[in-house]
């Protein structure tokens, strides 16, 4: 099921397009926003260059399933902001720039928010998620809303990276057997393939910053408590936060300082005006004389090629300036595994029945009630079945002593194992590689296995956690990582920022069917 108006139909609804079509692939916000300033072009007809792209790329061509929705009122709000800028001047950066997000994150505009799932198809709630209602207040148009593995992830063990019931499977733009990685799948690849200026995406534990890494591209998991959750599809209110997914560092830090806040119905976010920097002031970001942790991996343990590409940034890194810091005796803690998965089923049950209790009339009103859809229609289980589900349904309450002690030890270990790093050691961040490259999509395995990962301590203790495009593996992007301790999202942001600057190893996607059967270029050395 795929719920997005044909190009040709938005066309015939909202004018012509332009004579001479301006190319929008790989154009950053800034360059964006001068073309309109210039006069070169308008945001409605920068929309509609946009939804040519979805409609060459998404819906045809590669057909990368990466949008699920257009907004049928993209082009009409950006006409409005034309006249604005007309009458009074640009609002900021963010005027008239069109902006894809996550299908769990709630839009006022005639779209169904479904999590992925065809329990929620019909689920137009006509409410703004919080974030949202910041985005449009900076003047940002919303595109429309990308695919995302079903329930963020949290439906099944054995679902794929990036499938859902409504949205297919997202493909990867640079290899399209290759994975998305998920669950903000369809906005790492919508952003990779130029089909919006910038997406929102969304992470309780990898998903903002593996499908970044995956796609080559710049993607930000923030503090948590920088974003408002209000109206997003929840997981965890533990770890849940959304996060920007753009081309470069400084897009994302504008998109960032648009979309942070405190928000008085989340009370994570009661912090966050006071805690909020300028993000996107990035102008004299140095690398020199920070010290930077490296986490070292057992051989093996990333691909060779991974491993070539860190030893190459790191020397990048060392040529800036930055004190390199090995960390070869650090292990996190066994217990913390066991215990993310109880609080995350605890806190999806709660969080998941308030929040479908708020639906409109005629959605699934609880887990129990999702579960029975699920199980009535065979078209969402017979692939990958529903155990996390239907293991979240058999906890207790949030007052429920084993919760309690897992979120109380998780919190404590993950906290207590970077802060010492960062105290002992008086790092300014801990990088690592995101990821190795993207996996072959397996529908018999599924995706979810291959090289380590750097996004679950960070993601467990609530800290930002950012990912730059660090180079290629036969093709395939490697990004690498950025840690930092609570609230220091700007800090780790100038230090992306830098070394982005020093190397700008981002290239745009070729869109191969195959490693395995194009032996041409996509073979490329693993230092590009």
């Amino acid at each position: 099921m795929k719920i997005l108006l044909s190009f040709a139909t938005l066309v015939a609804l909202t004018g012509p397009v332009l004579a001479a079509p301006y190319e929008v692939a790989e154009k950053d916000i800034a360059t964006l926003q001068a073309d309109m300033a210039a006069g070169r072009i308008s945001a409605a007809e920068l929309v509609r260059a946009y939804l040519a792209r979805i409609d060459a790329l998404d819906r045809n061509g590669p057909q990368l399933h990466a949008v699920i929705a257009v907004n049928p009122n993209a082009v009409v709000d950006a006409a409005a902001l034309d006249a604005e800028r007309k009458a009074k001047g640009a609002r900021g950066p963010l005027h008239g720039i069109p902006i894809l997000v996550k299908d769990n994150i709630e839009t006022a505009d005639p779209m169904p928010t479904t999590a992925g799932s065809l329990a929620l198809a019909n689920n137009v709630t006509h409410r703004d998620a919080a974030l949202v209602v910041r985005l449009r207040a900076a003047g940002a148009v919303i595109l429309g809303k990308t695919n995302l593995s079903e329930w963020a992830n949290f439906r099944s063990n054995y679902s794929i990276w990036g499938w859902s019931g409504v949205g297919g499977l997202v493909k990867n733009p640079y290899v399209l057997d290759r994975n998305a990685c998920g669950s903000s799948s369809g906005s790492g690849a919508a952003v990779a393939a130029s089909l919006a200026a910038a997406a929102i995406g969304t992470e309780t534990n990898g998903s903002l910053v593996c499908p970044g890494s995956f796609n080559g591209i710049v993607s930000f998991k923030p503090t948590v408590g920088l974003v408002s959750r209000t109206h997003v599809v929840p997981i965890s209110h533990t770890q849940d936060t959304a996060g920007p997914m753009a081309r470069t560092v400084a897009d994302a830090a504008a998109v960032l300082n648009a979309m942070s806040g405190s928000d008085p119905v989340d009370m994570a976010t009661a912090s966050a005006d006071s805690r909020k920097a300028d993000f996107a002031a990035l102008s004299g970001a140095s690398l020199k004389g920070k010290r930077l942790g490296v986490i070292t991996a057992a051989p093996g343990a990333f691909p060779a090629e991974t491993a070539l590409l860190l030893a190459r940034a790191l020397d990048v890194l060392k040529a800036q300036g930055a004190d390199i810091v090995e960390i070869n005796d650090f292990t996190p803690p066994p217990e913390i595994s066991a215990d993310e998965k109880l609080v995350l089923q605890y806190e999806f049950k709660a969080g998941l029945n308030a929040y479908l209790a708020s639906l409109p009339a005629g959605m699934v009103r609880s887990l129990s009630d999702l579960i029975a859809f699920n199980a009535a229609s065979p078209r969402e289980t017979v692939l990958f079945g529903q155990n996390i589900l239907t293991e979240s349904q058999a906890r207790g309450d949030l007052g429920d002593p084993d919760y309690v002690h897992a979120r109380d030890e998780l919190k404590s270990l993950t906290t207590g194992a970077l802060d010492d790093l960062f105290r002992r050691l008086r790092l300014d961040a801990v990088i690592r590689p995101t990821n190795g490259p993207a996996v072959l999509t397996d529908r018999v395995r599924s995706a979810g296995y291959g090289s380590p990962d750097s996004a679950s301590l960070p993601a467990e203790a609530g800290y930002p956690h950012l990912t730059v495009p660090m180079g290629y593996d036969h093709g395939l992007p490697v990004g690498l990582s950025f840690i930092g301790p609570a609230w220091s999202d700007a800090s780790i942001l100038a230090l992306g920022h830098g070394f982005e600057q020093a190397t700008r190893l981002r290239k745009p996607p070729a869109f191969l069917p195959s490693l395995e059967t194009d032996a041409g270029s996509a073979f490329a050395p693993a230092h590009e």
